[in-house]
């Protein structure tokens, strides 16, 4: 997503305030490293990922001694005990085995475990500087909370996700982590990206809305820089408590490696200054890997296919690998058959794959949107601040080219494909734009709703991101009623937006119908902010469409 440029300017900072983002930065290390003076110690947390049938991704970080701060490259080799129960007091225990933290991976480590029982919680926990699986376990880890998939083909009766995107550190505080994972009726947790964010401190946002410093204050380039980026995010204790509950299917999208990030660059690369870019991706991708709860594809890549017996079937894409570079505005290039946003290899994947499925349900985990957005006539004091939330230039050009409508030509080859194969109940899961959306994904937008819907589209706000209030410094629910109005007037598939709220979202499936409750936080600057319900929508089988829901699932 592009970064707003605030119609007032980044306040320069002072020696005072550098002084005091550097003391706290500093505060986080060296009291990491005191915790772990004596010992090998958890200080991120556990977590777990990427659900099947049989087994589940465990993860979690050791520190093994007072030198081994993330991203360091120092302290021993330590041996990690894991294991696997059917109960919270271990007394079933279904698995258990030893693996090594490497300083080479940053003293993270990870346990694919097999030969589990399907649909069925366990809980998990690790332990170091004891025996091993011979004798005594040592230092414990948190224990954690995880569930496998239903088994393959097997009927269910109803799934339910937590939804997020765009967690920015500096931003605010993540209680949607906090209120997702007191939730205990979640079969995972879908993160469609901007888990991390690059900048320098005070980049995005300014330096006088910085909620709390990142670490490091510079722009992250190198390996150590994105390793401790990640660290830094999972010494949020809502964070490690919702690591710890639910298992968490990721993909990334752009500020996993820097803004506006394509196959060759990014808007937020300079290579003159930075480095190459190759080297950049390939730190970022190896940090996202070792701190991520993910399994990494042939490829090297995150998009993959998961299974949740008959009723679903979850598509993961990553729109950043594969991506040609972003069009420059009112050129054309947009329409342009040789340019795409997922790869010729990767968009064959998902058509194979959707025309292939045989559940009910076909979710699409995509971190940019793919329903087309116009402008219409919305008015000029708020064009520019929407604009930028999209990934438009300031005058407002309707082309959104960082997402699926600055790559029109692979969008419709795949509503073209859904249409063709007669593949229905698609829904796409969105983040990224800081905003929430309710679509329908038509066949010609221009001509909706006498042209037919061939998918539907959910899109959740950022967790604390920037959206229109914050980049206007208003009150919530002002400007932006205005700007909404003029965004489903020009685009009759959008059912219905918000553009101020910070929160996440709750998608409960079943055989009759799709539906995604939006819940709204409080205040993103607020620790304990509270958590209240503010919309939902779903989609009935069989009709492409969204209609309002007037209650969120129970």
């Amino acid at each position: 997503m592009t970064r707003p440029e605030l119609t007032t300017a980044p306040t320069r900072r002072t020696v005072v305030k550098a002084a005091a983002a550097t003391a706290v930065a500093g505060t986080v290390l060296t009291s990491t490293s005191a915790r772990a003076a004596d010992g090998p110690a958890f200080l991120h947390g556990v977590a777990s990922g990427d659900p099947l049938p049989d087994g589940v991704l465990l993860w979690t970080r050791v520190t093994p001694s007072s030198e081994a701060v993330a991203g360091s490259g120092l302290g021993p080799d330590t041996e990690v005990f894991w294991e696997i129960a059917e109960d919270k007091a271990f007394s079933r225990v279904a698995a258990r085995g030893t693996t090594v933290a490497r300083a080479a991976s940053d003293h993270t480590v990870k346990a694919d475990v097999r030969g589990l029982r399907a649909a069925t919680t366990y809980w998990f926990r690790f332990s170091a500087g004891g025996a091993g699986s011979g004798g005594g376990q040592g230092v414990m880890s948190p224990v954690g909370r995880t569930r496998t998939a239903p088994a393959a083909g097997a009927t269910v009766a109803g799934l339910r996700f937590g939804v997020v995107s765009c967690a920015n550190w500096e931003a605010g505080f993540f209680s949607p982590y906090r209120h997702l994972a007191a939730r205990s009726d979640l079969d995972a947790v879908l993160h469609l990206g901007d888990y991390i964010y690059e900048y320098a401190s005070g980049s995005y946002p300014t330096q006088d809305t910085v909620v709390r410093p990142h670490a490091p204050l510079h722009e992250i380039l190198t390996l150590a820089d994105y390793r401790l980026r990640h660290a830094t995010y999972k010494t949020d204790a809502d964070l490690r408590s919702l690591h710890a509950a639910h298992p968490v299917i990721a993909i990334w999208d752009d500020h996993e490696f820097a803004n506006d990030a394509w196959s060759g660059g990014a808007e937020n690369h300079t290579p003159d200054t930075e480095g190459s870019w190759a080297a950049r991706v390939a730190a970022a991708k190896q940090a996202y890997f070792e701190w991520m709860p993910v399994r990494a594809s042939t490829e090297g890549t995150v998009y993959r296919r998961l299974s949740f017996g008959s009723l679903a079937e979850l598509h993961l894409l990553d729109l950043r690998s594969f991506r040609s570079e972003q069009a420059s505005i009112g050129d054309g290039a947009v329409d342009d058959p040789e340019r795409s946003i997922t790869g010729r290899a990767q968009l064959d994947w998902l058509k194979a794959g959707l025309t292939a499925s045989d559940a009910a349900w076909k979710l699409v985990g995509t971190s940019v949107m793919i329903s087309p957005v116009a402008f219409g006539a919305l008015p000029a004091h708020l064009l520019g601040p929407v604009a930028e939330l999209l990934g438009l230039p300031s005058e407002g050009l309707a082309i959104n080219v960082d997402q699926w409508d600055g790559y029109t030509d692979d969008r419709r080859e795949l509503i073209a494909h859904l249409r063709d194969n007669a593949v229905t109940d698609t829904v796409f899961l969105t983040g990224d734009i800081h905003m929430a959306w309710a679509n329908d994904v038509p066949v010609r937008a221009a001509t909706y709703p006498l042209s037919p819907s061939a998918a539907t589209e959910f899109v959740v706000t950022s967790v604390t991101s920037d959206n229109l209030d914050d980049i206007l410094r208003v009150a919530p629910g002002t400007v932006s009623a205005v700007a909404a109005g003029a965004l489903k007037a020009a685009n009759r598939h959008v059912r219905w937006v918000d553009l101020d709220s910070h929160g996440y979202g709750v998608l409960d499936v079943t055989a009759e119908r799709s539906q995604m409750d939006y819940y709204a936080v409080s205040d993103k600057t607020d620790r304990n902010a509270t958590s209240s319900w503010l919309r939902s929508y779903r989609t009935r089988s069989g009709t492409q469409k969204v209609e309002r829901a007037d209650a969120p699932v129970r």
